[in-house]
């Protein structure tokens, strides 16, 4: 039989900002995916470019990200243990997207050095929703 015991306050003020962070990836999906013409009067030709030329799978992997992330939250919200794996699989889809955007594209020759600091941030937040709910596993706060 598992145990569990009460989280601390931190433990739910990090998962309603995860949330809240993680919904804001699936916002930033659906315009990139299903609003692309609103974001186009933003992008030079170039940028537009290199946004329409990232292949298919690109946007799939953008998907299992956030919306991983998304379900990872509510499922550490819910307590349950499932959040390590989906935590897991958000990870290793924003390693995969951020990768990809960050070695594969021309995107700081296109929009400079600065527009590597938000996927380093974003891979750094997944990396840290990961660790933070192994160990909230191993406090007895997930089951």
């Amino acid at each position: 039989m598992t145990t569990t015991n009460k989280p601390n306050v931190l433990f739910w003020v990090i998962g309603v900002l995860a949330l809240l962070w993680n919904l804001m990836g699936v916002f930033q999906f659906a315009l990139s995916n299903f609003m692309k013409d609103a974001m186009a009067d933003s992008y030079t030709a170039e940028q537009l470019e290199l946004v329409n030329g990232l292949p298919s799978w690109y946007n799939i992997v953008f998907g299992v990200a956030v919306f991983g992330g998304v379900l990872g939250c509510i499922f550490m919200l819910m307590r349950k243990k499932l959040a390590v794996t989906l935590f897991l699989l958000s990870l290793l889809a924003v390693i995969i997207q951020m990768g990809y955007w960050v070695f594969a594209t021309d995107v700081m020759d296109v929009m400079g050095v600065g527009s590597v600091i938000m996927p380093i941030v974003v891979v750094i937040i997944a990396l840290f929703l990961y660790m933070y709910s192994k160990n909230a596993v191993k406090k007895g706060w997930l089951a």
